[in-house]
């Protein structure tokens, strides 16, 4: 399969290309296009076989749920059950943008959308091609990350070219995605909201509406093998580039040290050895391959450069990267928790 490539304006995408995309969608192909989180792999979202082709192209678990996409507030109500009080209130808040709820779903969503559950992620995305996509379809659009499963996430149309160029239909190009990490995702189909995801509406946004909420255990620490993924990116290893990551953890006196230390002893072992650095400490590292991800003060940086860097790694041919951990608070929680997949939680404590 050959892979057709359009570029549009991303503030006033050309109607035509998009018709051309939108008929893929609707004969049951596959489109990758931006959001203002990454770019998703697009499927008709009512279609079983259809999104079985995303699992193939991408190599992903069959139980790993798919998010649903729709292009107006009129698109939710066919393919969920019911839109909890919860639900509301999020939506008035946050939508369109980067936010998927869980809801109950509707029977005409397949269980290969939902991983075998009875209920369905679904996000309004704020990005004006998505949204000019998913209308001028007409169907909810099944949207992963359009990325290898297990691979840093696409914030690019170059880095969906890269990934699955051969084994999709289309690559919308609408240039860089402004956020760069995945929607939060928040299970609003019980009684007291749980966080499955954080992202860029974070836990203290969503709790000014809503109350205090739950957080799944997944979010911060390595789930069991057993568990029962209610979202993407909750069970299997994710965003991870080809080279081992190792997160350094303590003082940030002593992580430097650490990590220059650890570069001696990979380098010595003829180790092509990477350091994820800050504009803060980028000029402290030695006989490493230094990436600057952002501005430690600016944690909205981090969150858009982060898996444009781990991409950088394998394409340096990085063996082991070494990184800096960030503060947890506000968007840092989102910034970890892709962190934490990407290294299986791997950490030195200094």
């Amino acid at each position: 399969m050959e892979t057709k490539i359009i570029k549009v304006d991303p503030e006033r995408p050309d109607k035509s290309a998009l018709e051309e995309a939108a008929r893929i969608l609707r004969a049951g192909g596959l489109v990758a296009f931006p959001t203002e989180t990454v770019y998703g792999l697009g499927a008709n979202g009512l279609d079983a076989n259809a999104c079985k082709r995303i699992y193939e192209a991408k190599g992903r678990p069959s139980d790993n749920p798919l998010i649903l996409t729709i292009g107006d507030i009129s698109g939710l109500y066919p393919i969920v059950g019911r839109v909890t009080e919860n639900a509301e209130k999020i939506i008035d808040a946050f939508w369109p943008g980067p936010i998927t709820l869980v809801l109950p779903k509707a029977d005409c969503v397949p269980m290969e959308v939902t991983g075998g559950l009875d209920t369905v992620a679904v996000r309004f995305p704020s990005n004006a091609v998505a949204r000019e996509l998913i209308k001028t379809a007409g169907i909810p659009v099944a949207a992963p990350s359009a990325n290898s499963s297990g691979k840093p996430s696409p914030t690019r149309a170059s880095h969906v070219e890269f990934d699955l160029n051969g084994k999709i239909d289309m690559i919308i190009d609408g240039g860089p995605a402004d956020w760069g990490l995945e929607s939060t995702i928040l299970d609003v189909s019980v009684d007291r909201p749980v966080l499955l995801r954080p992202g860029a509406v974070t836990k203290e946004m969503i709790e000014e509406i809503v109350g205090e909420i739950d957080v799944d255990p997944a979010v911060y620490s390595k789930p069991s093998a057993d568990i029962v993924p209610k979202a993407p990116g909750m069970k299997y290893k994710h965003y991870s580039p080809a080279a081992k990551v190792i997160l350094v953890s303590g003082n940030l006196e002593n992580v430097v040290k650490t990590i220059n230390e650890k570069v001696s002893e990979d380098s010595a072992k003829g180790l092509k050895v990477g350091v994820m650095a800050t504009e803060q400490t980028k000029n402290r590292y030695t006989g490493a391959s230094v990436l600057v991800v952002g501005d430690r003060d600016k944690p909205e940086t981090i969150g858009a450069n982060l898996f444009k860097i781990l991409r950088k790694f394998d394409h340096i041919g990085a063996d082991v990267v070494y990184s800096e951990v960030f503060d947890e608070a506000g968007e840092g929680a989102a910034i970890m928790n892709r962190l934490n997949k990407a290294a299986g939680f791997n950490y030195i404590y200094c």
